[in-house]
């Protein structure tokens, strides 16, 4: 959550969020900006779609660094049970095109960096980056419980809370669904309503040279939170773990391991 000035306001909390196309903001907000309306769009989520209206994009100040979002949308309660009300909005896609954006979660600091002059000169590992519409994909290979491994593409979702969720076509496809008592079942909440998962723990998941033992994943029994080819999301869950620097103009993530 990143404190924001919207047009001179007083601070409100925005959520960085790459699984996000498009800035949100609440609706009582917009109505206190005046912001125009300009159309409508319609949002996808884990368990369905929901309408947005859409509005001029408002200057947004992050302790002097501003930004101006050509649009912005009308947050919707994407099913969170009150959770999704108690936020502000939401930094989409734009905000991580506009600037190379570092995320220290140690440091509980956030920098942004202008691309023209970002040189990474660290000794962090770097994956190459796709892009799924405005949604960044990196390579990932998984180790299954039945000690085979599975290579896949990934995307790379800030706003959600777990270490990794893993669509329905691929629970399927590798026969991971629960068959006896272990793990816990849940659900998960987003756009369009809730969708039931398992929880469990997978023996490890591989990010170029970097190994994460034991990752947590929800295992989607109904929907999904990707479609094929893609196997998944990775949460903060799982990254908040490193030093993490999106640089989508350079299409790269990379991922530093924190000082013992």
């Amino acid at each position: 959550m990143l404190p924001v000035r919207v047009t001179n306001s007083a601070p409100i909390s925005l959520m960085v969020d790459t699984g996000y196309a498009m800035t949100m903001l609440h609706p009582e907000l917009i109505a206190n900006f005046g912001l125009r309306r300009t159309g409508r769009i319609t949002i996808v989520g884990i368990a369905g779609e929901a309408p947005a209206d859409v509005y001029e994009g408002p200057e947004l100040d992050f302790s002097g660094v501003t930004w101006k979002p050509r649009r912005v949308a009308a947050f919707t309660d994407a099913g969170g049970g009150g959770r999704s009300r108690r936020r502000d909005g939401i930094l989409g896609s734009g905000l991580f095109r506009r600037f190379v954006v570092e995320i220290d979660s140690q440091r509980r600091e956030v920098r942004l960096h202008e691309p023209r002059s970002f040189h990474y000169t660290g000794q962090g590992e770097v994956l190459p980056l796709t892009f799924s519409g405005d949604t960044p994909v990196v390579e990932a290979t998984l180790r299954l419980p039945d000690d085979t491994e599975s290579k896949g593409r990934f995307e790379v979702d800030t706003g959600c809370d777990s270490a990794l969720c893993l669509g329905k076509h691929f629970v399927e496809a590798h026969r991971l669904s629960p068959t006896n008592s272990a793990g816990a079942g849940g659900n998960r909440f987003g756009v369009g309503g809730s969708t039931r998962t398992h929880v469990t723990h997978l023996p490890r998941i591989q990010l170029g040279q970097l190994s994460v033992l034991h990752p947590s994943a929800n295992l989607f029994l109904e929907g999904s939170p990707v479609d094929p080819p893609y196997a998944g999301h990775i949460g903060w869950e799982l990254l908040q773990r490193f030093r993490v620097i999106f640089d989508y103009p350079g299409k790269r993530l990379i991922l530093e391991q924190p000082p013992e």
